[in-house]
């Protein structure tokens, strides 16, 4: 039997929308022609009583066409293929066409069918039915069928399914729904749509032209529909009622509002009092027919996440820099500090509140498990034991800034916490007003629940500096500053390394300081920081702030794609705990453990990446989601063990409070399993002190292939850069006024692999700028100039000359033993560029720090073999200029031979043939000299009527 995947190359079609019999019916049928030597399949179409070719479309218009005959009894004469549809004069062609069985001539359902992942064709349909008059628009393209309504000529509806033949539409659209047909038919299962993908539909077809703010339209309509997936859980005789019924438009907005309104009753709050719905009658019907086969509660809150964040404005999210933080992360950041019932916890920066709602889920299956009963850790509207939602009333708080963002963390946090919630609308930072705002009574209306809950919990009375919490996650904002001096003068960190308060100060690094403040003595964060906070050195006092304040446990480098498509920029995670003498006794050194995510879990447009199986498809989770392919931690058992697994075996081995009553000991054969298979190593406190003066902790820094290179390098004899030179000087840093005559300058573009290049551009600056700039690194014989713009990448011995230089580092030798033709060649080795492309800072242009110069290690070694690096570089050297002489000789006489002069402006021939040659790897004058007299041949058959220098120079190339 030939197989369908042949012809869909991997692509698949969707088995939930055609059977299984319906597949080898299909397949069965088809049979093979040798066409130019090749298998191509054919099939006698069961329409056109022909054969056809199969190409992947056809084939998804054949399985269709099995379905309308043996599953919804349409007979074959009432079905046309290629029907003409006529647009004037021009006339295009339906795919399938049925006809009505009661009106043969009428157009009843027309079919527009496309290869699998093709997307486009509804708007094609849509006009072939107004075109006909055709009630019903059916769109396939064998993953999915979305069947439309024509209700007017530019108003489609989306239903529930396609009448069979003797139904009518109406008896599609009457059929009542329970909460067990929305679990079988959810479309975003059976489809494997997102719900963005959907909202992203409803704004084409109505939300674009309905004059009303689609976030808060479409927020509503969730909303509506989470109470109504709420009730009709809890009574499952109850039918659904977010549905079009067949209803009149104006009878299912009524039906909607009402909805609404006891949604409003049971999670208040989150809309203001009296809230109306304000699409009319016709847009709304199109909407809830959009949204009604959804199931939104089930485990895998990405699908309101998406839609929410989707809908957020940019300018209100984005631009600060605030993202929801994948569901993914969220997870390793709660396996990895493993609250328990007994914990507070708080998320400063809430956004949706993923960080609290799977706080809650985690806990909740602890308590489940202490009761011996099933894990429960779903987004569920399932009732949930007392202990369950006490611990959401009393342990489980969020703040944010953002209104929009408050009123998708309190829906979530109600629902969570059965119509409870501490979600507050707060400046988290601007603490020093709080009570001012929390004295207003549409707030207390609104907060004040939770409030109280939060006053609980202060470390001083009627002081809102300081809390007690167990546990602090957030991914705060990282973008822009703050500016207001009346905030920033709360905060330690407002100063800067000097100790002086700072105009601006990014938003993240406060939050640093005032999460802090949230935790009591012994508490435990993550939060999510821009990567500059762990190395740049600049920010070493925030660091050293942290240190002195905490432990750092860990440190998580994410892949630069886990927050695409908002942002690129890179992030890690940062897990510490607050010092106590009981929970966590301060210590000078201490092992820390860094981890770098290495799978990217989404592509570079940002779309999630999916596990899939040994077959190609993909692996489902066991509440049958997709899941994202990262290696953060284990998902239900069906990927393998990640980061979180194993900081935990490390935590457990490190006896850290929260893992001290784990159920099971440190299993170290898991743990160094673990740590062999992931980007992952520890390292001590002191160590990373002695090898970085700035005191980096990003996780890339401690890559194991690095460290292990460099303790291989620590076990010789060996000695800083530091120690081993007079001085290590930066070079000179202006913009150079360039002139016809002065003081001959070179430029780091003159510094190559282990000699100076002074055919790449010699220029000259004033003897005023050279007086006055560049006598501080004035460069002497046998010093070491290194290219510090551009991280190191070459380094070179200078001979005697009378040159300046610019953007370098000079390096000067102490240890007459050490000839610094062995440390240029050090630095120029893999060994050197190592160590030197690890301290790089800065992405478009790296850039290296005197301080990290010096603490490159080099390894000592006999003079012996210091003198014999030096005679090969220094023959090597002697080689090269001894070319270069010939070559200038040469040009001297190929000018005479020709009795010609180049002009001023044109390249210089020497230097052209010279790169050529370089470009090679040869700097011998034998390899030079033989290349040289073929050049210098075709110069002369140039003699006669010579051709321009750049033709000439075109054809040497070539």
């Amino acid at each position: 039997m030939y197989s369908l995947d042949k012809i869909f190359s991997g692509t698949a079609y969707n088995d939930s929308v055609f059977s299984q019999e319906n597949i080898n019916a299909i397949q069965s049928a088809i049979f093979i022609k040798q066409i130019k030597g090749a298998d191509v399949p054919f099939i006698k179409c069961l329409i056109r009583d022909k054969e056809i070719r199969l190409t992947p479309e056809e084939t998804v218009r054949q399985l269709f066409i099995y379905k309308l005959i043996h599953e919804y009894n349409y007979s074959r004469e009432n079905i046309k293929l290629e029907y003409a549809i006529h647009f004037g004069i021009e006339i295009k062609r339906a795919d399938i066409v049925i006809f009505d069985s009661e009106h043969p001539e009428s157009e009843y359902i027309i079919v527009e069918v496309k290869k699998p992942k093709l997307l486009e064709g509804k708007g094609q349909l849509k006009s072939y039915c107004n075109a006909t008059g055709a009630l019903i628009g059916v769109w396939t393209n064998g993953q999915e069928i979305t069947p439309y309504q024509r209700k007017d000529k530019n108003l489609f509806e989306e239903i529930p399914g396609i009448p069979k033949a003797g139904q009518k539409l109406r008896d599609i659209l009457t059929e009542r729904w329970f909460i067990s047909d929305l679990a079988i038919n959810d479309k975003l299962l059976t489809e494997k749509r997102s719900l963005k993908s959907l909202i992203q539909e409803m704004e084409d077809e109505v939300l674009a032209n309905a004059g009303v703010d689609a976030f808060e339209e479409v927020f509503k309509l969730v909303y509506t529909k989470l109470y109504d997936e709420l009730q009709s859980t809890r009574d499952k005789k109850r039918a659904l009622e977010f549905r079009n019924y067949g209803d009149t438009d104006k009878a299912l907005k009524e039906n909607i509002q009402n909805l609404f309104n006891s949604a409003q009753r049971k999670w208040p709050g989150v809309f203001p009092k009296d809230e109306k719905i304000s699409l009319t009658p016709s847009h709304l019907s199109v909407c809830v027919s959009s949204l009604q086969s959804v199931k939104l509660f089930n485990s895998n809150l990405d699908v309101v996440d998406d839609a929410f964040e989707y809908l957020m404005n940019k300018s209100q999210k984005g631009e600060k820099g605030q993202f929801f933080t994948p569901r993914y992360v969220i997870d390793m950041c709660v396996r990895m500090l493993n609250p328990s019932e007994s914990e507070s916890m708080i998320d400063t920066a809430a956004g949706s509140c993923g960080f609290p709602v799977h706080t809650m889920f985690y806990v909740w299956r602890k308590i489940n498990e202490k009761n011996g009963l099933p894990p429960s850790d779903s987004f569920t509207a399932e009732k949930r034991l007392p202990e369950c939602e006490d611990y959401v009333h009393e342990k489980v708080f969020a703040i944010d800034f953002d209104e929009k963002a408050v009123r998708i963390a309190r829906t979530l946090n109600l629902i969570a916490g059965d119509g409870r919630t501490n979600v507050l609308h707060l400046n988290t930072l601007d603490y020093m007003h709080w009570d001012d705002v929390t004295k207003t009574e549409e707030w207390i209306d609104v907060y004040n629940d939770g409030w109280k809950g939060l006053r609980a919990l202060r470390e001083v009375k009627n002081s809102n500096k300081s809390f007690l919490f167990d546990i602090v996650m957030a991914n705060p904002p990282f973008a822009g500053d703050i500016q207001q001096k009346n905030i920033i003068a709360n905060y330690e960190l407002g100063k800067n390394s000097n100790g002086k308060y700072q105009s601006k100060v990014g938003r993240d690094i406060l939050f640093i300081e005032r999460n802090l403040s949230f935790l009591k003595p012994g508490g435990r964060m993550a939060i999510i920081l821009p990567q500059g906070r762990f190395n740049n050195s600049s920010d070493k006092y925030i660091r050293d702030f942290i240190a002195e304040r905490c432990r750092i446990l860990a440190v998580i480098g994410l892949h630069g794609n886990v927050f695409k498509p908002h942002t690129g920029t890179k992030t890690s995670v940062l897990l510490v705990q607050k010092w106590d003498d009981d929970l966590c006794p301060r210590r000078d050194d201490y092992p820390i453990f860094f981890a770098t995510m290495q799978k990217p879990s989404k592509d570079n447009s940002g779309d999630k990446i999916y596990v899939k199986n040994e077959d190609g498809g993909f692996t489902l989770d066991d509440h049958n989601h997709l899941i994202v392919d990262h290696d953060l931690f284990n998902h239900d058992g069906k990927t393998q063990d990640g980061i979180a697994e194993a900081f935990i075996e490390f935590a457990k081995r490190e006896n850290l409070s929260f893992f001290v009553d784990a159920h099971s000991s440190f299993n170290e054969a898991k743990y160094n399993a673990l740590m062999s298979g992931l980007e992952a190593v520890e390292l001590n406190l002191e160590y990373i002190r002695s090898i970085t003066y700035d005191f980096r902790i990003e996780s890339e820094f401690y890559k194991k292939s690095d460290i292990a290179t460099l303790r291989k390098l620590e076990s010789l004899n060996v000695a800083t850069l530091g120690e081993l030179t007079e001085f290590i000087t930066d070079g000179t840093h202006f913009t150079p006024e360039y002139v016809e005559q002065g003081v001959p300058f070179l430029s780091a573009l003159n510094i190559k692999n282990g000699y100076i290049d002074f055919e790449a551009g010699h220029k000259y600056i004033t003897y005023n700028q050279h007086n006055n700039l560049c006598k501080r690194a004035y460069p002497r014989e046998n010093d070491i100039l290194l290219q510090k713009i551009g991280g190191g990448r070459m380094s070179c011995v200078i001979p005697k000359l009378d040159y300046e230089f610019s953007i370098f580092v000079s390096i000067a030798l102490i240890r007459a033993r050490i000839t610094p033709y062995y440390i240029s060649a050090f630095i120029n080795s893999k060994y050197g560029q190592l160590q030197l492309m690890r301290f790089n800072k800065g992405i478009n242009q790296p850039d290296l720090h005197l301080e990290d110069i010096q603490r490159l290690i080099v390894p000592l070694f006999s003079e012996k073999f210091y003198s014999s690096i030096e005679n090969i570089m220094t023959h090597s050297q002697s080689a090269r200029d001894e070319a270069i002489r010939l070559y200038h000789q040469a040009q001297k006489l190929l000018q005479e031979e020709l009795n010609f002069s180049l002009p001023t402006q044109s390249p210089n021939i020497t230097t052209k043939l010279f790169s050529l040659a370089s470009s090679a790897g040869r700097l011998d004058a034998e390899y030079f000299m033989p290349k040289y007299e073929e050049y210098f041949n075709l110069l002369k058959s140039y003699k006669n009527g010579f051709a321009p220098v750049s033709d000439l120079f075109s054809q040497i190339q070539t």
